[in-house]
């Protein structure tokens, strides 16, 4: 299976329905009898059968909702005035991040802790977009919407093979994942020593770096599909959607979270 960027996809089971699966045909009992279940011993059950397209979209769209559910609620609080912003931010930031270092180092397709997952990242998202939305009236629209496009505008690349998912660019997304992640981790830990990069500020050199970490989130989407894709081909048990429904809603928190701030600088800077 073919690396990825995504850490929710790394090392995951793979298995298919079939003698290349291990699944051996059953013995027939009578000269002439059909061996049940088409020659295998028994058929996949809901939780074990293989996954499909249906699976996985069916799971993403479920963990986007509840995120999009708790997130707008968490959002109307914040800017009613009923809530200060900061016990959401802080709170649903720690637990979504311990409800994902879980599910990595579970390797668990566990619904009820991805629907978690997702309902903390939401109440995080929420408490930050009605922020920027108090500033900005209409900026949480306008990230949803640009968001949403980012990510159909990729699967239709992906699915019309527009850019192929190669081992070369593969390593290329991944090697820029990873400076952009330590570049972030970087400027943080000088943050707490006084010192400013401009990388994060409102300045022509941030609004460059939001918009490099925009393409690079959206072309991780292109690994994750194909992930997904390799998955569904080797017959991986549909319990696993959920998994993947993870991954994904990962790449898009941080694909929203780069687009607000964009979309902030640049009504800042009007």
């Amino acid at each position: 299976m073919r690396s990825t960027s995504n850490p929710a996809f790394r090392n995951l089971p793979v298995g298919g329905y079939g003698p290349q699966a291990g699944f051996q045909p059953q013995a027939q009992g009578y000269p002439g009898q059909q061996p049940p279940y088409g020659g295998y011993e028994a058929p996949p059950t809901t939780g074990d059968r293989p996954m499909t397209v249906d699976d996985v979209v069916t799971k993403t769209a479920t963990t986007i909702a509840v995120a999009l559910a708790t997130g707008i609620v968490t959002a109307i609080a914040v800017l009613s005035g009923s809530i200060s912003p900061w016990p959401p931010m802080i709170g649903g930031l720690i637990v979504g991040l311990i409800l994902s270092l879980v599910i990595i180092f579970k390797k668990t397709p566990n619904p009820a802790l991805v629907l978690a997952y997702s309902a903390a990242e939401g109440v995080f998202l929420g408490a930050i977009t009605g922020v920027f939305n108090a500033l900005v009236p209409g900026i949480a629209l306008q990230a949803i919407l640009g968001t949403a496009l980012v990510f159909i505008t990729m699967l239709v690349v992906y699915k019309t093979g527009a850019i192929k998912v190669t081992p070369k660019l593969t390593k290329w997304i991944i090697g820029a994942t990873v400076a952009a992640a330590g570049l972030m981790l970087v400027n943080l830990l000088l943050s707490f020593m006084g010192v400013d990069l401009g990388i994060r500020g409102n300045g022509p050199l941030a609004i460059g770096v939001s918009l490099l970490f925009i393409g690079i989130a959206a072309f991780n989407f292109l690994l994750d599909f194909d992930m997904a894709d390799q998955m569904i081909r080797s017959g991986t048990p549909s319990k696993w959607a959920w998994y993947v429904a993870f991954g994904l809603m990962t790449t898009l928190v941080w694909l929203y979270l780069e687009i607000l701030r964009l979309l902030y600088m640049l009504n800042s800077s009007d």
